[in-house]
């Protein structure tokens, strides 16, 4: 027993001496076990939380803060607009075409900045210089086509495609290309005036004439003008001014141009023009239907048509609330054309910054502001100029309005439109060009003469 005692003790000895080796191995064993345990235990928990591991910006995490909580604390995109049409007086109603906007597209604010006629090109030209521009911009249709030329705008053609909301045949074709430029969309229109043909109707009842009709040409004008016109009354059949802005419209409806199509080519002392020109003073001096600057005594057209001494007048469509109270009937026309018909053309648009950071969101307040029911209704409304559209629905009670009682024509007249010759220099364009129509009207030159002298200063102003 001893023995066994001894040998026990022996071999406990010796189990205690091989202890202190399995325990090194053991315990590296246990250490294993527990550190993979522990990484099991840290990998379930990111699994049953859903917490976003360094390369959290996948669907799964964006998915857990896309909530309605997150989005209506997310604030939305501001987009800056800048307008000169809506001062002073029709700001309640851009106010209330941004509600609008706003109503629908939540994740949109517009702020925007207006400035008058005679400021806002100078100011924006500073801030697209600056590259601090707003997002969208108005524009008229000549300094449209300098911005386009610049590089200032922002192609719209793949914002048009990707919209499969969009339908571009809402606008009236011949407005809306008007906002091309080298065969890309950098604006949209936005609104236009234009100009047609007012006739006193008491005066033609009285002379037992009919009222002027789409048919008409010049012929039938002169013919109508001098019955009209009666020296001693001091009333005269039609008037149109001799000027810039009448020449480039009236030569076109002989056939003739300032330019040629791509504007490399000054074609003002064409002899379609200088006909144009004769007929515009023959009016005055010839035939003395049409009266002189000094005739006018410094009256305005409109304030003579008002009067009833101009029996046939060729002016805007902005007259229309000037004329409402006249004390005789009137009404418009078509204008009428020598060899084809052609109307004015003003237009407003809207074009996006080619350095917006939010194309689309610019996208959605410029369709919005320019093709939408409800801007066109408010702008209708208001009387802040026209939508250029197609659905004659947004036009009705603008179409319902009398005088005149032929307010389509307004419309009618947009598939003649003519735009002005735009070039870079267009001030100095327009300047010059009516320094010689004046020479021609006083008779220091004759119509031949000033449009080759114009012809002259042109060919050296171009760019």
């Amino acid at each position: 027993m001893k023995r066994f005692f001894m040998n026990g003790h022996s071999n406990q000895k010796s189990d205690i001496n091989q202890s202190t080796q399995y325990p090194k191995c053991f315990i590296g064993l246990l250490i294993l076990v527990m550190l993979m345990g522990m990484l099991s235990s840290c990998t379930q928990k990111a699994v049953d939380t859903n917490e976003p591991t360094a390369e959290s910006t996948s669907p799964s995490a964006s998915a857990a803060t896309n909530t309605p909580e997150a989005e209506s604390t997310k604030a939305p995109i501001e987009i800056k607009y800048m307008t000169f049409s809506a001062a002073p007086d029709h700001l309640e109603d851009l106010d209330a075409m941004i509600a609008e906007f706003e109503s629908q597209n939540t994740d949109i604010k517009i702020t925007y900045e207006t400035y008058s006629f005679a400021d806002y090109f100078t100011k924006l030209q500073t801030v697209v210089a600056s590259k601090t521009a707003p997002d969208t911009f108005e524009l008229n249709y000549e300094n449209f086509v300098t911005y386009a030329s610049k590089k200032a705008l922002y192609n719209m053609d793949d914002l048009m495609k990707a919209d499969t909301d969009f339908d571009s045949s809402i606008f009236n074709s011949t407005a809306l290309n008007a906002f091309r430029y080298d065969n890309k969309q950098y604006g949209l229109v936005e609104s236009f005036s234009n100009v047609v043909f007012f006739y006193n109707k008491d005066l033609f009842d009285k002379a037992n004439l009919d009222y002027p009709n789409e048919s008409w040409t010049w012929k039938d004008e002169l013919a109508a003008a001098q019955k009209l016109t009666d020296a001693d009354a001091g009333i005269f059949g039609t008037y149109a001014p001799v000027q810039f802005w009448e020449f480039y419209k009236t030569i076109e409806q002989n056939g003739g141009k300032i330019f040629n199509a791509d504007k490399t080519e000054v074609l003002i002392d064409s002899k379609e023009n200088i006909e144009t020109l004769q007929w515009m003073i023959d009016k005055i001096e010839k035939y003395h239907v049409s009266p002189s600057d000094a005739q006018m005594s410094g009256q305005s057209d409109g304030d003579l048509f008002r009067a009833g001494k101009i029996a046939m007048l060729r002016t805007g469509i902005w007259m229309f609330d000037s004329f409402k109270d006249a004390d005789f009937a009137w009404d418009i026309a078509l204008e009428p054309g020598n060899t084809q018909k052609a109307h004015h053309f003003f237009a407003n648009g809207v074009a996006i910054s080619k350095d917006t950071k939010n194309a689309e969101a610019a996208w959605k307040w410029v369709k919005f502001l320019t093709s939408s029911k409800e801007a066109a209704q408010i702008r209708v409304d208001s009387s802040w100029e026209l939508p250029a559209l197609t659905d004659e629905t947004l036009l009705t009670s603008y179409l319902e309005k009398t005088p005149p009682e032929s307010r389509d024509v307004v419309f009618k007249a947009l598939d003649t439109l003519v735009v002005p010759p735009v070039i870079g220099n267009w001030n100095e364009l327009t300047d010059l060009v009516g320094k010689e129509l004046d020479q021609a009207k006083l008779g220091q030159k004759t119509p031949e003469q000033a449009l080759k002298d114009a012809k002259t200063a042109i060919e050296g102003i171009l760019e």
